[in-house]
């Protein structure tokens, strides 16, 4: 009663389903919140913490309520923290640590800017914004520092959602970006809003 399928055609089909797991899976995140829960209980939930809930949401205490939207953190997928490492160390080699965590973060921010795609593969893929993407480099593996720098960025989501852009401008030029706020510099990136 099973029809054949041929091999090729299975194969192909898990080619497809490997090759774009993370266009789907770290998303920016909301909760909405339910009678009786509260920060903890919804932080823990998602293994992140209390603080950065609060962060995320600009709340300077844990008073909740229910049906209140919540802005929960980017929690990536082991694939997607090696995609952005690797976008960190392609965009921020020979950049400070800092100048690093500060590339990744500016991915995140995107993520959870109505401005941009809502996934960190969206965003990394987004058309042209990021050279090694184009240029292949993105495909080099991070160095521990980049790894590191992300693992920075993520545990401190929420506390400075400013900067959704950085360049160098001593290697792009762009009316667009001159036309942006400096929140800051670090290295020879300079960072707007």
């Amino acid at each position: 009663m099973f029809k054949k399928i041929p091999l090729a055609g299975i194969a192909a089909a898990c080619m497809l389903a490997f090759a774009f797991p993370a266009a789907i899976s770290a998303q920016a995140n909301t909760h909405t919140v339910q009678k009786g829960e509260s920060i903890y209980k919804i932080a823990k939930e998602y293994g992140v913490s209390t603080h950065q809930v609060q962060a995320m949401n600009n709340k300077s205490n844990a008073s909740i309520f229910p049906g209140e939207e919540l802005k929960l953190p980017v929690i990536p997928s082991k694939s997607e923290k090696d995609l952005l490492s690797r976008l960190v160390e392609a965009e921020a080699k020979g950049e400070s640590y800092a100048g690093k965590v500060a590339v990744a973060t500016v991915v995140l921010n995107r993520v959870e800017s109505d401005l941009f795609p809502n996934s960190l593969y969206g965003v990394i893929h987004d058309g042209i914004q990021f050279s090694p993407v184009l240029n292949g480099t993105i495909n080099q593996p991070a160095s521990a520092e980049s790894k590191q720098a992300v693992d920075e960025a993520l545990a401190y989501q929420g506390y400075g959602r400013e900067s959704l852009f950085f360049y160098n401008p001593d290697k792009a030029q762009s009316s667009y970006l001159s036309s942006k706020e400096v929140t800051t510099v670090i290295g020879d990136h300079v960072f707007l809003r």
